[in-house]
C-alpha cells in the first residue's frame, strides 16, 4: 500500500457518530473528513482514497472521487453504488449485524398474525371479551427468500418456534440451516408450500419484479407475505390486486418502490397490509464502525477485505 495518508470521507446522517468512534480507535495514517449531506461532501470526495457511508449518498459524489479506492458501506444494500463508475474501487457491504434485528422484527408481526394480538387489540378497544382461536407455530412452513446472512439468522429462529423451513436461492448451493433448499426454476413450488414468505434478497436485475402476479397467484390463500430486502423486488400494483382479490391473506412491508410510500398508494389502506417505515433493522453505528475498522486494517496490510461486493452479482 501507499506510504501516503489515506483520506477518509464519512458521508452519512449519522456521520458525526462514526467519526466519533473511528477518532477514538486512534488510527494512523488517515485524515478524515465528516459530512451528512452530499453537496458539502463534493470538496473531500476529490481527495479521498476512502469512504465510509450511506449508498444513497455516497452515489451522489462518486463522479466527484477520482482517487477512491474503497468504499464501505453502511447498508448491507448496496444497490444505489451499482455500477461502480471504474475498475480498481473495492466495495464492501455489512454482515452480520442485522440477523438478530431482522428476526425481531420478522417474528415480532408472524407471532401476532398467528395469534391475532392485533384483533385482540381491536376487541380491547371495543369493550368485547372474545376468545379467539390460533395456532401454534410449530409445524408452520416459512418460506425464506434469499438464504444469505440474514436468512440464515431467520432459519435458526424459526427452528426455535418448532417451524419447517424452506429456503430459496437463484445460485445452486447447498444451505445447512433450512429443511428443503429450492433453486430457479423450482420458485413456485417454493411458493405453494409457505405458510409465511419472507423475502431477504438484494436488488439485482434478476430479482427485479421477481414478485409479480405469477407469484401471488402461487402462494396460498393464507399467506402472508413479509419484506425485508429492496422493495423493487415486488411489484406493489400486483400485490395490492392480490390482497384485494383475497388471493393472500395479507404482508408485512418495511421496503418499498418509492420511499417514501407516496401517500396515494391503496397499501395504506387495504386490510392485512402492515406498513413501516425502512426500519426493520437500523445501522447501529458502534456495530458499522467495528466493521470498517477491521477493514482497514485489511486493507492498510494488504489483505482481502471482509464481505467484499461481486460487483457482477450485486451482492
Amino acid at each position: 500500500m501507499t506510504a501516503d495518508p489515506n483520506v477518509l470521507l464519512i458521508l452519512s446522517r449519522n456521520a458525526a457518530r462514526y467519526g466519533g468512534l473511528i477518532d477514538s480507535a486512534g488510527l494512523t495514517g488517515l485524515t478524515r473528513h465528516v459530512s451528512e449531506c452530499v453537496d458539502d461532501a463534493r470538496d473531500a470526495a476529490r481527495r479521498a482514497t476512502i469512504v465510509l457511508g450511506d449508498p444513497p449518498l455516497v452515489s451522489g459524489i462518486l463522479a466527484d472521487a477520482p482517487n477512491l479506492r474503497w468504499i464501505q458501506s453502511t447498508f448491507a444494500g448496496v444497490d444505489a453504488l451499482l455500477p461502480l463508475p471504474r475498475e480498481g474501487i473495492l466495495l464492501t457491504h455489512v454482515k452480520g449485524v442485522f440477523g438478530p434485528l431482522m428476526s425481531e422484527y420478522v417474528f415480532g408481526y408472524i407471532i401476532a398474525l398467528t395469534r391475532n394480538l392485533f384483533e385482540m387489540r381491536e376487541n380491547q378497544m371495543r369493550g368485547a371479551w372474545c376468545e379467539m382461536p390460533y395456532r401454534s407455530l410449530s409445524g408452520k412452513r416459512i418460506g425464506i427468500c434469499g438464504t444469505g446472512d440474514i436468512g440464515r439468522h431467520l432459519s435458526r429462529t424459526a427452528r426455535h418456534f418448532g417451524m419447517e423451513v424452506w429456503g430459496y436461492r437463484r445460485s445452486i448451493r447447498p444451505c445447512p440451516d433450512v429443511d428443503r433448499i429450492f433453486y430457479r426454476d423450482d420458485f413456485a413450488v417454493f411458493l405453494a408450500g409457505a405458510d409465511v414468505v419472507v423475502i431477504t434478497l438484494p436488488l439485482t436485475s434478476a430479482t427485479r419484479g421477481l414478485f409479480d402476479a405469477k407469484a401471488f397467484a402461487a402462494m396460498k390463500e393464507t399467506a402472508v407475505l413479509i419484506n425485508v430486502g429492496r422493495g423493487p423486488v415486488v411489484s406493489e400494483a400486483d400485490l395490492a390486486r392480490a390482497i384485494q382479490g383475497g388471493r393472500i391473506r395479507g404482508a408485512v412491508l418495511d421496503v418499498f418502490e418509492t420511499e417514501p410510500l407516496p401517500p396515494d398508494s391503496p397499501l395504506w389502506t387495504l386490510p392485512g397490509v402492515f406498513i413501516t417505515p425502512h426500519q426493520a433493522a437500523f445501522s447501529f453505528a458502534e456495530d458499522i464502525a467495528a466493521i470498517f475498522l477491521e477493514n482497514y486494517r485489511r486493507f492498510t496490510a494488504g489483505d482481502p477485505l471482509k464481505y467484499v461486493v461481486d460487483s457482477g452479482r450485486g451482492y
